[in-house]
């Protein structure tokens, strides 16, 4: 798989801005067929950073719901990737 297949997007919130000023974990959100070995190897190989640990989280969809009805929302699969304490990612 190519690492721009495996990583789809920089996840941007609040926690997620946090950890990456505090602890230098970083958070993204991955396809659903990736592996933690997929996911390191994208991000060293896109960010030109070293990976120490990948921590990956399946998160189901969720229910909405509409004026006209219910539907619900895709499932998701994020991964917080940890890098060294000497490299950095400038997303922005």
């Amino acid at each position: 798989m190519l690492a721009t297949e495996v990583i789809r997007r920089p996840v941007v919130t609040e926690k997620a801005a946090f950890a990456s000023g505090m602890f230098n974990r970083h958070t993204f959100e991955v396809n659903r067929t990736a592996r933690k070995a997929d996911v390191k190897a994208a991000i060293e190989e896109l960010y030109g950073v070293r990976v120490l640990s990948v921590s990956i989280q399946n998160r189901k969809g969720q229910m909405r719901r509409s004026r006209f009805g219910y539907w619900k929302t895709s499932a998701t699969k994020r991964a917080i990737v940890k890098i060294h304490a000497d490299d950095r990612i400038e997303l922005f």
